[in-house]
This record gives structure tokens, sequence and C-alpha cells, in this order.
């Protein structure tokens, strides 16, 4: 695997090594001696999958409060998506920036995300389907969330958004004084 980091410190693009041959492909997604390299002790305690069924459908951006604040590792399996994170770091120089990338199942790219960062993406392709690890189970009460379209955050989406829950559409706009996690 080739982990590159992305413009927000702690968060990586990670390519698969690809093997291929005339019966298909075959690729690693996680080994936990490689991931020691940019994260020594990681454990996933939770995995998810889901499918989004249409074009331009927003899912985020979310995250958990301390003390249940997760590392993701997201990976796109079916169709593809505009993925994005937040740094939620008040301490970090790149507190408020986000960084988007495509991940696709063509492309095989993989992104990992730091604990207290804001996760989301935008399906560019009907039918997308999403594999998340998580370094911490999924606690109700924890949650949080960030508008999509939020000024301050100005992220640019690639297509008009066309499918957004009632959930995040009422995550609230940040505020100047808005401390992270």
């Amino acid at each position: 695997m080739t982990f590159t980091p992305t413009s927000l410190e702690g968060s990586y693009l990670i390519d698969p090594n690809v093997f291929q041959d005339e019966r298909g492909w075959f690729t690693r997604t996680y080994c936990k001696e490689e991931f020691s390299s940019i994260v020594p002790s990681l454990e996933w305690v939770q995995f998810n999958h889901s499918c989004t069924r249409h074009c331009g459908a927003i899912r985020g951006l979310h995250f958990q409060k301390p003390p249940h604040q997760e590392a993701k590792l997201i990976r796109c399996i079916a169709g593809a998506v505009w993925d994005v994170t937040v740094d939620l770091r008040i301490e970090s120089p790149s507190f408020l920036k986000w960084f988007g990338v495509e991940l696709s199942a063509a492309n095989r790219k993989m992104l990992f995300v730091p604990e207290r960062f804001a996760h989301g993406f935008q399906t560019l392709t009907e039918n997308c389907e999403m594999l998340y690890h998580h370094t911490h189970a999924y606690a109700p009460d924890a949650e949080g969330g960030l508008r999509y379209d939020d000024p301050q955050l100005a992220i640019h989406w690639p297509k008009p958004p066309t499918c957004l829950s009632e959930r995040d559409l009422r995550h609230p706009l940040l505020t100047q004084d808005f401390k992270g996690i």
C-alpha cells in the first residue's frame, strides 16, 4: 500500500497494491503492520456498509464527540463518490479546512480519516456502495454534524445536491466561537 498524506495532517489517501492476472485481481485493504507506519495503535471495532441510490445525494458531514471520537477507513466498492473530510481539531493548523477526493470502485483508492474529523460524501453515480471501518462503536449521544453547505467551510461539491436526510439538513451552521472537538 502507498500512503499519501493529504493536505490535512494525519489524513492519508491510500492506494492499495493491485495484483492482476487472467482470473481478475486481488488487493489487500488492511494490514496492521503497514498501517502502524501512520497510526501505531489502530484497532477497528466496527465495520459498516452503505448503499446510496441516487446520483448527487450527500451523506454527512458526520463526527462523534469525545470520548467516542473515531478514526475511519473509507472505501467505495460500487460507483463513485466525492469524499470529504473536515479537520475539527482547534489546535491544528488546518482547523476547519477540508479535503476532497474521488473514491470509486474503479480507482480502488481508500481514505484514512483520523479522530476529530468530520466525514461525508456526495455520490457521483447511481447505486454507490461504501465500506467504513471505525475505531469506536457508534454512540448516538455523541454524534455531531456539520452542514454540507456551511459558508464558513465553503466545500466545493461537484454536483447540485439531489437528496439529503432530514437529520443532515438540521445540522447547525458553524459560528465564530466553534471550539472544535
